[in-house]
């Protein structure tokens, strides 16, 4: 069974020859080379190219993402500006005014060029494929479906002022990011349909904190739930199935993000309570079980654990998974430096030794 075989196979519930890995996120380089057998200059001429070869050598059936630092000084893919959104240097005035004059959601999708957008999409597609040999290339599609990370634009202070105090310009806001989500479904969707991107996608939003959503509940199922549920339909109506991207407390957002049409979940963090456990609790709102991509967390497991606790958690978790979800192996977050690289050949090797 090849690696798409075993993946498609997993994600619709029939039979395979074991649990596919899913890689992409070691943001390690020195761990990167490692496994790659190259020195770091090698890597750094290229990065892109020797973590698919390490990929490529650790067994991976599929890759979700290359995350690395973008430089030799940087941590993880943290650098100068990854704090930006704290503060964008912005009145609450110009936002305000910023949001009245962009475009609506009709007005978006009526520019949208779906041909030459599509274009430069399968072009990365056929790309990353080409470099990715036997292993699937299904890069994360963040903002897909519906975006709600307006912070990235306009800072956390103002954002959640706008939320809370201002319900047009937030529903305008809302509305934008359904109208982009869903126009990005739509590439997605052709090219599931043409046999270029596999019937499953990591996708979602960092709207949790680790004690609850930054977001009141109630405001998420009024003005961010509906533009969700509409967002993801070309991905359902291809037959591609969603999985949310999960940081954070996201109990309170489950059943919600299930209904809008969510198949699976990555990243729960069990020290917020979002346990395997309690993920294997839901089924999609088809009765189907969940896939889940995961279950290794980076804080509470990888880190701390010898190499054989880790396969016994690993192993735990394709028990727990056989009848009540369908597991893409995978980790909570990315690999960093604290993780022992010998624990990230163990949790490997648990799925490849059976």
């Amino acid at each position: 069974m090849n690696s798409l075989e075993r993946l498609e196979n997993t994600i619709h519930g029939r039979p395979r020859d074991r649990t596919p890995l899913l890689g992409g996120w070691i943001s390690v380089p020195q761990y990167i080379c490692r496994a790659a057998g190259v020195e770091e200059d090698v890597f750094w001429a290229d990065p892109f190219a020797v973590s698919v070869e390490a990929y490529k050598k650790l067994g991976m059936d599929a890759i979700i993402d290359v995350i690395v630092p973008r430089s030799r000084e940087d941590f993880r893919i943290i650098d100068a500006n990854s704090y930006r959104n704290a503060d964008m240097g912005l009145s609450l005035e110009d936002v305000l005014d910023d949001i009245e004059t962009r475009p609506g959601a009709a007005e978006l999708e009526a520019a949208f060029d779906f041909d030459g957008e599509y274009a430069k999409f399968r072009e990365n597609l056929i790309r990353g494929r080409a470099a990715c040999g036997d292993m699937v290339y299904m890069p994360a599609q963040w903002g897909a479906g519906a975006r709600l990370q307006w912070y990235d634009d306009y800072g956390y202070e103002n954002f959640f002022i706008i939320v809370a105090a201002y319900p047009d310009h937030a529903k305008k806001l809302m509305e934008m990011g359904g109208a982009t989500g869903r126009l990005k479904n739509l590439l997605v969707a052709r090219a599931v349909r043409e046999g270029l991107y596999p019937h499953t996608i990591l996708l979602g939003e960092d709207i949790c904190s680790q004690q609850a959503p930054m977001i009141s509940p109630k405001f998420l199922e009024e003005f961010y739930a509906p533009q969700l549920k509409k967002g993801l339909e070309p991905l359902l109506e291809a037959g591609c199935k969603p999985v949310w991207h999960s940081d954070g407390n996201i109990r309170p957002l489950v059943d919600m993000l299930i209904r809008c049409g969510i198949q699976g979940f990555q990243g729960f963090q069990s020290e917020c309570g979002v346990t395997l456990e309690f993920m294997l609790e839901h089924r999609t709102g088809e009765g189907e079980p969940l896939i889940i991509f995961g279950p290794l967390a980076v804080t509470t497991e990888l880190p701390v654990l010898s190499p054989r606790e880790v396969k016994e958690r690993v192993r735990r978790a394709i028990r727990l998974c056989e009848k009540d979800a369908r597991l893409v192996l995978f980790t909570s977050n990315t690999i960093n430096p604290d993780i022992p690289f010998e624990n990230v050949i163990a949790m490997y090797e648990a799925v490849l030794e059976n």
